[in-house]
């Protein structure tokens, strides 16, 4: 039998503890990351120019996106 076995190792109450504290902090850096780029965009304004000329096309006939959308800052 096994009686080298710790309930404080790895595989006990610290390997639950470290995976935990991992797990909350990645959930903690990613909402502050989706804040923070939620803030740059929001302060984003655009507009779009040449509306009536925006052509709908499929295989690659149709108008660029970025053609007819500026940024107003």
């Amino acid at each position: 039998m096994n009686e080298n076995r710790s309930v404080f190792g790895l595989s006990g109450i610290a390997g639950m503890l470290i995976a935990t504290v991992l797990l909350l902090s990645i959930l903690a850096g990613l909402t502050v990351w989706g804040l923070a780029v939620q803030n740059n965009n929001m302060t984003n304004f655009y507009e779009v120019v040449n509306a009536k000329d925006i052509k709908s096309g499929i295989g690659g006939n149709g108008s660029a996106r970025a053609d007819h959308i500026v940024d107003v800052k």
